[in-house]
């Protein structure tokens, strides 16, 4: 299986608009990859809390109608991140977006844990409340956003879900870029899965972006790393690992806590 990887850059010297095209050019010059993945809010930036609501769209919006067409475009399955979803009936959700090869929506994920302690995101959206799964011919996706990345249990979840590959989009700060690296591999050793985790990098309203998106198989080993920039991560890995890794350790068998008691006889 062949994935790429898209650390984009967000900076406030381009529009939204201008973003938009050129992240789109960016999926359709994957071509011939099996799934693509960008990061969190690019379109605003993860950081840009008064960004939020002005940019904010309907789930079926422009980024969503440019998405769908750059996956189709490319043949690819396409997990474009999220954006600021305007809900008509509720509060803003930070919401991904998977699209199919043939441009339709597999599914939208509302992220789950907001980041802020009480303050930006924490209190601008909504909490998602719904694990998500992505059935591909190759894998099974678990979707989770960022901050997520520091909560095991949602991953346990994904995994009793069926998952197999863990993706990860985000908008992760420079300062705590050595968090995203350990909680990247121990999510992927904990739960047998490969763990693919894009990030953005630039300068959202001030706070310097972690960049580094990596992907890390089942047995915690590193296939690929970027750096600090805008980069394409590209990387083939072997989705029938995971099966052969949790038959070899089957320490996922051994789960004592945190699973359903048996029913009484």
């Amino acid at each position: 299986m062949r994935a790429s990887v898209i650390q984009i850059a967000v900076n406030e010297d381009e529009s939204v608009e201008a973003r938009r095209r050129r992240v789109a050019a960016t999926v359709r010059e994957q071509a011939g990859a099996d799934l693509v993945v960008l990061p969190e809010l690019w379109t605003t930036g993860a950081f840009a809390y008064e960004e939020f609501g002005r940019e904010a769209e309907p789930l079926e919006g422009p980024t969503y109608e440019a998405m769908a067409k750059a996956a189709s475009d490319a043949g690819v399955w396409l997990h474009a991140g999220s954006i600021p979803e305007l809900d008509p009936d509720g509060p803003l959700y930070n919401t991904s977006l998977v699209f199919s090869p043939s441009g339709d929506l597999a599914a939208a994920y509302r992220k789950i844990h907001r980041f802020g302690f009480d303050k930006g995101e924490a209190v601008l959206m909504g909490a998602g409340s719904e694990l998500v799964t992505v059935r591909l011919p190759e894998t099974t996706l678990g979707l989770s956003t960022c901050y997520d990345l520091r909560f095991p249990e949602l991953y346990r979840g994904l995994v009793d879900a069926g998952a197999e590959t863990l993706v990860v989009s985000a908008g992760w700060p420079e300062r705590r870029r050595s968090h995203w690296t350990l909680l990247a591999q121990a999510r992927a050793v904990e739960n047998q899965s490969f763990v693919l985790a894009c990030a953005t990098a630039g300068t959202h309203a001030g706070v310097p972006q972690a960049g580094h998106s990596i992907v890390v198989d089942p047995w915690g080993e590193v296939l690929a790393q970027a750096g600090a920039g805008e980069e394409v991560l590209t990387v083939e890995f072997d989705p029938g690992k995971v099966a052969a890794t949790r038959e070899q350790f089957p320490a996922l068998k051994d789960r004592m806590l945190g699973l359903q008691p048996p029913p009484r006889p």
